[in-house]
């Protein structure tokens, strides 16, 4: 058996309650609840890629804030780095510790540089010059010092790059500094030194803590220079439980549990100009801390779309309750009419369909029981009645004259006419067939210009016959346009309203005049008379009317009618333009695109 015809024959053996009840559920329930999911998902995905992209672009202007902050101190070991000053106080062998002290005196260009730029804490060279004495700007590396290995990675580094580390500052009670460390080469002396340069915490810290999520600056290995959240300050990566691989991420996005809660995290490399290490900038903020206003406002929907479809479901429970009642009523009352009793009633009530089937009911068992009593009737009002049947028979078909026996007799009376030498009368009776008929061809689509200018050349001719010497016309057709399509009955309501309103009441009649012609890409069509013209109280009542698109008038059929149809077949820049002055006569015209 085809599924489809026992899924209609498993339907039609369930009760009407229980249909109606599958169909809210199949055609409601389901399908509500599908596109709640989806759009709480949607939602919910589109709050949290906007986060993300939120979170991205605060990135990228940490970035930029960070480059901004650990710029002045690359400039700084710049100059350092070919000051001559600084190399020849630093390769000079003192004899005293006078000179020394007069030698540092002298030099005070770290105090200078940590005066113009707020972005710089401190700064120190470490030497191995025997002959100098420590004073917090110039050390002597100690074998801790030495041993340490921001200063180890600086002496072997032979490029000339900067190095970024987050290191202790023995001149600052061992606080710890994101600090430029560079090897400083002097050539003429064939010696170097270390120079580091502390980057100001308080310019970083003040960065990332304007930030809504949790942001971090970190160094290579996983030292956090600043944070959002200050007790994370010095920490390492894996105290925070990051992840054993987050040194090694490139820039992205990743997904992580953080603080034990799902976390995107954001990732961003910073390497900046001449250095052979960089730093990390991280953001991360939990999932749910994100969409937990959408899950809210989710929840709220669907309790309210919940709480509508229970509602819905009552009430279709009990509406269906009362259907099935008064269905089942309605049958037991069937189940007596089919056992003979016809002294049977309904009385169900209401104006719906089952009140309507109940009245019917009861017409019908009035109606058998008519009938039966009809049937014991005599021969006589059995005959009576068939005969009353023929003529409603006869009746029914004189009824369904159609169009064709006008069309038959119209051509009979020309023919009529035309045997007996009425030659205008036979012309005149044949336009008003021609006419009729294509007038009751006409259907929804276009006809082309061709068809239309016959019907207002049969239409013409009707009038000039009416009208005898009073009336003239003239039909202008381009060639080029005779296929044009057009919605019909377009130029016809023009020329009737130029004959009845511009020729009808001037005593000496006058000429209607119908013009067409290929222009660019659009069919212009012009109506124009010699007739008596519009008064401009008159022609302002007109154009009123064919604004209004509910107002009502003479020209609603006419007039109004051509002007909307073409509004609404080719847009609001189509319609009718009339140019009309007393005694000027009228003209109407109106363009259409060619294959609008």
């Amino acid at each position: 058996m085809n599924p489809v015809t026992a899924l209609i024959r498993w339907s039609n053996n369930i009760n009407i309650r229980n249909k109606l009840i599958l169909a809210f559920i199949l055609v409601v329930f389901i399908p509500v609840m599908l596109v709640g999911g989806f759009l709480t998902y949607e939602f919910r995905k589109t709050v949290l890629d906007h986060a993300t992209q939120q979170t991205s672009n605060n990135v990228d202007k940490i970035k930029q804030r960070t480059l901004e902050i650990i710029r002045m101190p690359i400039e700084v070991s710049n100059k350092l780095l070919v000051d001559p000053r600084l190399s020849t106080l630093v390769n000079t062998r003192y004899d005293s510790t006078y000179e020394v002290v007069e030698a540092y005196r002298n030099y005070a260009e770290f105090k200078e540089y940590m005066k113009l730029y707020k972005e710089i804490v401190n700064i120190r060279f470490y030497t191995t010059n025997p002959t100098l004495i420590d004073n917090w700007d110039f050390i002597q590396p100690d074998t801790k010092t030495m041993g340490s290995f921001w200063y180890r990675h600086a002496m072997s580094n032979n490029r000339d790059t900067i190095s970024w580390h987050y290191i202790e500052d023995e001149t600052k009670n061992s606080q710890k500094y994101l600090s430029l460390v560079r090897r400083v080469v002097f050539h003429d002396y064939r010696t170097s030194g270390v120079l580091v340069i502390n980057v100001n915490a308080d310019s970083l810290n003040a960065m990332v803590r304007q930030e809504p999520f949790d942001t971090m600056l970190l160094d290579e290995r996983g030292y956090v220079v600043a944070a959002k959240n200050p007790a994370w300050v010095g920490r390492n990566a894996a105290e925070l439980q990051l992840g054993p691989d987050f040194l090694n991420m490139m820039t992205g996005t990743y997904e992580a549990v953080f603080g034990g809660k799902p976390s995107k995290v954001l990732v961003e490399d910073l390497l900046p100009e001449a250095s052979g290490n960089g730093l990390k900038i991280v953001s991360i903020f939990t999932i749910e801390s994100i969409v937990s206003g959408a899950n809210r406002i989710s929840l709220m929907g669907l309790i309210i779309i919940l709480t509508s479809l229970s509602i819905a479901m009552v009430l279709i429970y009990f509406s269906s309750k009362l259907l099935s009642s008064r269905l089942f009523r309605l049958k037991e009352q069937l189940v007596q009419v089919s056992t003979g009793n016809l002294n049977v009633a309904s009385t169900i009530d209401g104006n719906d369909e089952i009140g309507m089937l109940s009245r019917q009911f009861n017409y019908m068992v009035e109606s058998i029981r008519e009938l039966m009593e009809e049937v014991s009737e005599s021969n006589r009002q059995k005959s009576q009645l068939e005969l009353q049947q023929r003529d409603i028979k006869l009746k029914m078909m004189a009824s369904q004259i159609n169009p064709h026996f006008l069309f038959n007799a119209l051509e009979s009376i020309r023919m009529k006419a035309h045997m007996q030498g009425q030659a205008e009368l036979a012309a005149i009776v044949r336009s008003l067939g021609k006419l009729l008929r294509k007038n009751l061809e006409i259907g929804g689509g276009r006809i082309p210009l061709t068809e239309e200018l016959e019907i207002v050349r049969c239409y013409l001719e009707i009038q000039t016959f009416r009208f005898e010497d009073r009336l003239t016309f003239k039909l202008e057709l381009d060639p080029l346009a005779r296929d044009v399509p057009l919605p019909p009955l377009m130029i016809q309501p023009l020329v009737e309203n130029a004959i009845i309103h511009g020729l009808e009441s001037r005593e000496e009649g006058g000429v209607v005049e119908v013009r067409t012609k290929l222009e660019d890409d659009h069919l212009r069509v012009e109506v124009i008379d010699n007739g008596l013209g519009i008064p401009p109280e008159r022609m302002a009542f007109i154009e009123r009317s064919l604004a209004d698109s509910d107002g009502e008038g003479e020209h609603r059929i006419g007039l109004r009618n051509v002007h909307q149809r073409l509004s609404l077949t080719y847009g609001e820049g189509y319609g009718l333009q009339i140019t009309s002055g007393p005694d000027a006569g009228s003209r109407i015209h109106f363009m259409i695109p060619i294959g609008g």
